[in-house]
């Protein structure tokens, strides 16, 4: 596991970048502060006792995302190439089949980066938050702790919605349980397990995460109806409700935007060629 003074120093970093250029970087809290000690995924470079360069991998399956971020003050001195270089290094041993690399939409440094790295622009995501209005909350679905024996359900799933490898997609669930933050939970309509969703509430904010519906059951109004439940839910204990969602989605995006939500910030994918 990342030490205190490791999160610490991330999160020094983090606000000092983001405070320089106005923008906001998607460093995956929940998972930074579950890592374990099986693979290599954080990568450091201290300048006289302070953190000056971060990379972190994020893996989601068969795919992996790359986030990273330099001291204003130690740019252009080839740090975060020297990390960048390691990273992938890493990524060889690790089996994943996409590499992508994610940039706040915002930022010029990275843009500029990027110009010298073999990758393509794949898709952005939206950051999205729910605006404050009355809920007219419908009946027929309802939202149950995943349980032990839901796992080969919850993986069909991430096969069937998000392109996971079986195996990979597996994996990536036996992981992700071990997040004592996160609340699993399985979607049933009419009694019947038709989708998943996890929640992760800390410090008065509740993001939902991995929100998928079996494709038999889709176009029905389920995703709308479980979508109010939470955030009702959340509402009730004062947390502020957000999700991500990428921009291509246009399904995903008007029901989100018709339950609420309302996109503040924007972050851009780009896949790393071969």
């Amino acid at each position: 596991m990342l030490s205190e003074k490791q999160l610490s120093d991330i999160k020094k970093l983090q606000q000092q970048c983001e405070s320089d250029e106005n923008l906001q970087l998607k460093l995956n809290w929940d998972m930074l502060e579950q890592r374990t000690d099986e693979r290599k995924e954080d990568f450091f470079h201290y300048e006289a006792g302070e953190l000056a360069a971060f990379i972190g991998l994020y893996g989601f399956g068969n795919k992996v995302e790359l986030c990273g971020m330099v001291s204003p003050e130690y740019r252009r001195k080839g740090l975060f190439t020297s990390l960048f270089k390691e990273a992938l290094e890493a990524v060889k041993y690790q089996g994943y089949e996409q590499i992508l690399l994610n940039a706040p939409a915002n930022s010029n440094t990275a843009k500029e980066y990027l110009k010298t790295v073999p990758c393509r622009f794949a898709f952005s995501e939206h950051q999205m938050k729910w605006q404050q209005a009355p809920l007219q909350l419908e009946e027929g679905v309802t939202l149950r702790a995943s349980r032990p024996e839901d796992l080969m359900f919850e993986v069909q799933i991430d096969v069937d919605c998000f392109g996971f490898n079986p195996e990979k997609a597996k994996d990536y669930n036996h992981r992700i349980k071990n997040d004592d933050k996160q609340q699993f939970y399985i979607i049933e309509n009419d009694g019947k397990a038709v989708g998943k969703v996890r929640v992760a509430a800390d410090s008065g904010e509740a993001w939902i995460y991995g929100f998928a519906i079996t494709p038999s059951e889709q176009g029905k109004g389920i995703g709308r109806k479980t979508l109010k439940t939470i955030i009702a839910a959340q509402n009730a204990k004062g947390n502020s409700v957000f999700l991500e969602v990428e921009a291509k989605n246009n399904h995903a995006l008007k029901l989100y935007e018709a339950c609420g939500f309302k996109a503040y910030y924007t972050q851009d994918y780009f896949r790393l060629s071969n």
